[in-house]
């Protein structure tokens, strides 16, 4: 009958068996079938105990084996460690996958000297927010054949400028936003039927237009920058957006700085083919007067990007159902984001305007002091101040 029973159902049949025997039944059943005796005395007071008939729990509160997390305090920021390099997530969601089996991460977790099952690594990446997620055909065009070597090499070089304390940014343009009295999607806490009222059509204001806001996450702070633009999404100003960051936060943080490692999506303002980009930085970099070196995230991978996932989703999770009326609502929800982790975010306005479609030719680009590195040199690559020649 063992097979048959949980640990309920045996105790208390074993308490049964020792009390048709009568006095010496405990030391008699527990002799024979194995059990503790302060098992058997347990399924006694189970027999005793009217009020536990009907309940379905097996064990007290705080019975049975601890969580391995509790047993093992790291287990869960080895197992973050792990996933860093080849975690994706949705700009707009909390939710985040990873192309890792759990087989290889139970074998990785081992090295470290982590003895888990892989049930258990799969337990663990649900406390981290972590899915297993199949494949969707979103993108058309084909994947470049050095995307994943590119997303090691980034990896390598963001975890050397960590360990010498230099400053690395992820940057990137969130979804541009409507200013006025617009939906905006998500639920939030309201009286009982009464919902926020909003124009039925969302046509562009004429006087508000539309929000900018372009991001800089500071990988190792885990803090963010906004600046929040009312006019083009240009080259010009995503970089015065590193700019400005850099003057209120990063020079705080880094008061010797030997470099700035940025990381970016290949398209938008902050592409890799943008010529204006490269002679905006050229142009930090002489004031700053120390190099910036950038890598590119590899053509059609923008939700790889660390401040997507990072920032942008707990953005959009902290403004979510809330119409985004004025400049001035937006910037008060963006610096009111945080997280149990930690996440503080600062915005500001920026109203200066940033032309369309200027060009830049062929001598303005020959004055950038760019160094491409080896290993395609068009997507990383290092910009140093023209009065400082360096080796990249």
């Amino acid at each position: 009958m063992a097979p048959l029973l949980d640990e309920r159902s045996r105790r208390r049949w074993a308490a049964s068996e020792a009390r048709m025997i009568g006095h010496g039944g405990v030391s008699a059943v527990a002799e024979a079938t194995g059990l503790a005796r302060r098992t058997i005395y347990r399924g006694l007071e189970d027999i005793e105990d009217r009020a536990s008939v009907g309940n379905d729990r097996v064990r007290r509160r705080g019975g049975g084996r601890k969580s391995r997390i509790i047993e093992d305090p790291t287990l869960l920021s080895d197992l973050k460690s792990l996933l860093e390099p080849v975690t994706r997530g949705d700009p707009m969601r909390r939710r985040l996958w990873t192309s890792l089996s759990l087989r290889k991460l139970r074998a990785e977790l081992k090295r470290k000297g982590h003895d888990i099952s892989h049930p258990v690594v799969g337990d663990c990446l649900h406390k981290l927010h972590y899915s297993l997620q199949a494949n969707r055909k979103v993108h058309e065009g084909s994947e470049h054949m050095d995307r994943n070597a590119q997303f090691e090499y980034i990896s390598k070089k963001a975890g050397s400028f960590l360990t010498d304390g230099q400053p690395v940014i992820s940057v990137d343009t969130k979804k541009k936003e409507l200013v006025g009295n617009f939906k905006n999607s998500g639920r939030e806490w309201r009286p009982k039927a009464r919902p926020e009222e909003v124009n039925v059509h969302d046509f562009i204001d004429p006087k508000l237009k539309r929000a900018v806001p372009y991001g800089v996450y500071d990988i190792n702070n885990n803090t963010g920058w906004v600046s929040v633009g009312t006019d083009h999404d240009t080259a010009a100003f995503a970089v015065n957006a590193i700019r400005r960051w850099w003057k209120a936060m990063g020079k705080k943080r880094y008061p010797k700085p030997k470099g700035l490692l940025v990381t970016a999506d290949g398209g938008g303002s902050n592409g890799y083919r943008v010529r204006l980009w490269k002679i905006e930085l050229q142009k930090l970099a002489d004031e700053l007067k120390f190099p910036i070196t950038v890598c590119h995230l590899p053509p059609g991978t923008s939700k790889w990007n660390k401040i997507e996932h990072r920032l942008f989703s707990f953005i959009s999770i902290n403004w979510r159902g809330k119409p985004l009326r004025s400049f001035r609502t937006i910037i008060e929800l963006i610096a009111a984001t945080t997280t149990e982790t930690g996440l503080t975010v600062r915005a500001e306005l920026d109203e200066k305007k940033y032309p369309k479609g200027l060009k830049v030719s062929d001598a303005q680009l020959a004055t950038v002091n760019m160094f491409p590195h080896d290993f395609h040199g068009e997507w990383n690559y290092t910009i140093a101040p023209n009065k400082k020649r360096i080796k990249k």
